[in-house]
């Protein structure tokens, strides 16, 4: 594993680890340069560890991404490529139609530390001038690559880093950022959200300033500047107390404008508030959705069950709820589930259920307070579905089963589990997989975004 290398690209490597059946590798110089090299427009991408495929083609991009889900479905999930339905269960990936400017929210660190490039080490920073707003260097949790614009966020969200950019290092606003290592500093974090007001169709935008403490004074010459911006409909003051690197706030509150934005998405409307979970690239999620929607297969006549695994803030299932008899959705994180519940309220949604639990710790009562569902939603997080779970779904049998991953590894491991069963530990496999859609929902990142269709195999004991 060599993080910058490009697949297909020869270089000369050090190994820098070892790890059982991997080792990771620091490129030294690069022999022959990928064909499909080009130019990336931004000039962070050397280092920022956001953009790291920008100088491969999109093209390029796209066939590598699903040339690594095939081969996890293969070696990890256990398929065999050598049957011929194979090529009919395996979809080409789904291309994003727009490469830049398609987050609508991005996160930015204040930083005592502004990480450089090696050529200019030598230079000699002093006072303001260490301070950094930006991201995260790689590999450094208390070094900030300072960034005045990213290519990923919306223009009115870049108008706003710049503004606070220009003036937040002025020594007469007397604002400091966090420091990691002594915790002292106010500055931790600045999150901008992107959303859609519903009647107009304009862009909306979100500041969220994460601070040590609440002091709402030493912001306001921020909040002056940038409400003048016309998108800025909101900002917020989360404020975290703890040492930890969290930009959820144990208070939040309201500088500015209203507390929440708003978003369509598949005809609905979405508030989403400073913590909320949201889809990050909107267009695409649309996308995303009608293909969910398409193997979910609902018949339309209010008679079928969805059963909806972290749920989230409820966007999948209530976009399923129209054609269902109800749906049921469960979700860890409680602030999740507020939002489901105001947003099925703000949709006239009647017929969905949301119950916040944990689905890692479900015991033989979980199953109890649903009907059997004819539909199971599973939109688990990277690491996947706990084998606990795994065992409540062959034993449940639903006629069928959606398992949308952001993580082709982990999602492969549990198709074979749910497909294949666990011989060691005496778990059988209880479903067939139908179609296995890769969908790319950010350009230039290696994250790849999978729907799978899994049937109730015939007969099934």
């Amino acid at each position: 594993m060599c993080d910058r290398a490009l697949p297909g690209e020869r270089f000369i490597g050090r190994v820098t680890r070892r790890k059982g059946s991997y080792a990771e590798v620091t490129k030294v110089e690069t022999i022959t340069p990928h064909r499909d090299l080009v130019d990336a427009p931004c000039e962070y991408a050397p280092y920022c560890g956001g953009c790291k495929t920008q100088n491969l083609s999109y093209e390029s991009q796209l066939r590598a991404k699903e040339q690594q889900v095939r081969e996890l479905t293969i070696h990890v999930g256990n398929f065999s490529d050598k049957v011929p339905e194979f090529c009919s269960i395996m979809k080409p990936i789904v291309p994003c139609d727009i490469q830049f400017h398609y987050r609508n929210k991005m996160e930015f660190s204040f930083g005592s530390k502004k990480w450089l490039p090696k050529e200019l080490l030598g230079e000699k920073q002093v006072g303001n001038e260490k301070y950094a707003l930006g991201l995260h260097a790689p590999g450094f949790f208390d070094k900030v690559l300072n960034v005045d614009k990213c290519l990923l966020q919306s223009e009115p969200a870049n108008m706003v880093l710049a503004a606070i950019q220009d003036c937040w290092r002025d020594s007469q606003f007397d604002l400091t950022p966090y420091d990691v290592h002594s915790h002292t500093g106010f500055l931790k974090h600045l999150m901008l959200r992107t959303g859609r007001n519903v009647e107009t169709g304009l862009l909306e935008l979100m500041v969220n300033f994460v601070t040590s403490l609440y002091k709402p004074e030493l912001l306001k010459p921020l909040v002056e500047k940038i409400s003048a911006i016309p998108e800025v409909v909101s900002i917020m003051n989360n404020v975290n107390t703890s040492v930890g690197n969290t930009s959820v706030g144990e208070e939040e509150y309201t500088l500015y404008g209203k507390s929440t934005i708003t978003e369509m998405l598949r005809g609905l409307t979405f508030q989403i508030s400073a913590n909320s979970f949201f889809q990050t690239n909107t267009r695409q999620a649309e996308v995303l959705y009608k293909l969910i929607e398409d193997c979910a297969g609902l018949r339309g006549d209010g008679s079928q069950i969805v059963l909806d695994l972290f749920c989230g803030t409820g966007t999948i299932g209530l976009t399923l709820a129209r054609r269902a008899k109800h749906v049921y959705g469960y979700e860890v994180v409680p602030q999740a589930i507020s939002d489901a519940h105001r947003n099925a309220k703000l949709n006239r949604i009647s017929n969905a259920t949301f119950v916040q639990g944990d689905l890692n710790k479900i015991d033989e009562s979980f199953g109890n307070n649903f009907p059997k569902p004819d539909i199971v939603i599973s939109d688990p997080n990277r690491p996947g579905m706990h084998m606990k779970l795994i065992k409540f779904l062959l034993k449940l049998k639903a006629p069928r089963i959606v398992y949308v991953s952001c993580n082709p590894a982990t999602c492969a491991r549990d198709l074979d589990y749910l497909c294949h069963g666990v011989k060691e530990k005496n778990i059988e496999g209880c479903y067939k997989l139908k179609s296995l859609q890769p969908v790319d929902m950010f350009p230039h990142t290696p994250h790849i975004e999978c729907i799978c269709l899994l049937e109730l195999s015939e007969p099934c004991s």
